[in-house]
C-alpha cells in the first residue's frame, strides 16, 4: 500500500494563495509577514496538517529542535513531575526531549558531553543534579538551565523560594503556640534540603524559638519512619518533603502518638496523595508544572533569542489540612 505524500511548503502556499517564501517566513517565525497573510497561512497550515521536516529545519536554521534534561534519579516526585511539566512544554514548542540519568559510570561532564554530542540545542539540569555541575565546565556554547541551585551567573536558575516556605511551614505551627518546631531534613547534598534546613532555622531564630537538633532523613517515607525516633517529645515537626512526613506519621503513630492531637506535622511539595494521608497533611504546594514549564521557557529564550542567563523564582503555597493541629492540651 502506498503511503500518503507528505504535504510540502508549495501545498500550503497553493491553498494560502501566496508564495512559497511566505510559507517559509511564517514557518521559521519571521515578522516579515502581515497579520492577515500569517493568519491565512496559519489556517492553510493547520487545514493541511502541514509538519516542518525536522532536518530540513536543522539545517535552515542550525538546531535541533531537540533539548536534553539531566537528572540524578527519575524515582523522585519532584523530577518525574517537572519532568512531565517540561516533556508537555516542549511539545507545545515542537521541541522533543533527550533524557539523561546519572550513574556512577556516567557523571555529569560525560552526560553533557553526551548531549552536546547528540546536537541538542541547549540543556535543562534538575534538583540534586545541580550540585554535580557547580565543579564542572560545561560545553562551551551550551545554553543552560538549571532548577534549584545557588546563583551562578553561567546559567539561569529557576527555583522555588525554599527558605521562605519552610519559614513560613515552621511559622504557622509556631503561631499555633508549639514552642518549637522540630526538622526532619533532607540529604545534606541537595540545595533544596539545604535551603529548607534554613528557612527553619530562620523562623525559630525570628521567633526566639529553641533550636532542637536535626533529624536527617533521604526523601523516602522509609527515612522519615527512622528518624521519626530522633523526635522524642517533640510537639511540631517540620518534614522537608511528604514521603518523609508520611514515615514519620506512621512511626509515631505506632508508637501510640496521636496526629495532630499529640504530634502536628506539616510537609513540602503536596504530592497527589498528601489529602489522602491519615490524617490529611498539611504541606507547603511546590508548583512542579510551574517550575518545569519556566525551565523550558527560559531555556527556550535562550537558545532562540540569545537571552543572558536570569534567576527565576517560583512561589510555594501553604496549604493547611488536619495534621497541623494546636498543640496537646496540658494533662
Amino acid at each position: 500500500m502506498a503511503q500518503p505524500r507528505r504535504v510540502s511548503m508549495s501545498d500550503v502556499a497553493a491553498r494560502a494563495g501566496v508564495s512559497g517564501q511566505t510559507v517559509s517566513r511564517v514557518v521559521n517565525g519571521s515578522p516579515r509577514v502581515d497579520p492577515a497573510t500569517r493568519a491565512r497561512v496559519e489556517q492553510a497550515l493547520r487545514d493541511l496538517g502541514y509538519r516542518p521536516h525536522a532536518a530540513a529545519r536543522a539545517l535552515r536554521t542550525g538546531r535541533s529542535q531537540t533539548v536534553g534534561v539531566v537528572v540524578s534519579t527519575l524515582a523522585s516526585v519532584g523530577n518525574s513531575r517537572m519532568l512531565q511539566a517540561i516533556s508537555v512544554a516542549a511539545a507545545l514548542r515542537d521541541y522533543a526531549l533527550a533524557v539523561v540519568t546519572l550513574t556512577p559510570q556516567h557523571p555529569i561532564a560525560d552526560a553533557l558531553a553526551r548531549l552536546r554530542h547528540q546536537g541538542v540545542d541547549g540543556a535543562i539540569v534538575l534538583n540534586e543534579a545541580t550540585t554535580l555541575l557547580r565543579d564542572v565546565a560545561p560545553p562551551a556554547g551550551m545554553s543552560l538551565v538549571v532548577v534549584d541551585s545557588p546563583t551562578d551567573e553561567r546559567f539561569t536558575i529557576v527555583q522555588t523560594d525554599h527558605a521562605e516556605a519552610a519559614a513560613a511551614a515552621v511559622g504557622h505551627l509556631l503561631a499555633r503556640g508549639h514552642v518549637t518546631v522540630h526538622h526532619l531534613a533532607g540529604p545534606g547534598g541537595s540545595y533544596a534540603a539545604v535551603e529548607r534546613e534554613r528557612g527553619w532555622l530562620l523562623a525559630l531564630r525570628r521567633a526566639g524559638a529553641p533550636v532542637p537538633p536535626v533529624a536527617r532523613g533521604d526523601w523516602t517515607s522509609r527515612s522519615g519512619h527512622a528518624a521519626a525516633s530522633a523526635l522524642p517529645g517533640a510537639t511540631a515537626v517540620f518534614a522537608a518533603n511528604d514521603q518523609m512526613a508520611l514515615g514519620a506519621i506512621r512511626a509515631l503513630s505506632d508508637a501510640g502518638r496521636r496526629i495532630p492531637d499529640d504530634v502536628a506535622i506539616v510537609g513540602f511539595d503536596d504530592v497527589v496523595d498528601a489529602a489522602e494521608y491519615r490524617p490529611p497533611l498539611t504541606t507547603m504546594r511546590q508548583d512542579f508544572d510551574a517550575l518545569g514549564a519556566q525551565a523550558l521557557t527560559a531555556l527556550l529564550a535562550m537558545v532562540e533569542e540569545d537571552a543572558p542567563p536570569a534567576a527565576i523564582t517560583v512561589a510555594a503555597e501553604l496549604v493547611v489540612r488536619e495534621s497541623s493541629g494546636p498543640p496537646p492540651h496540658p494533662r
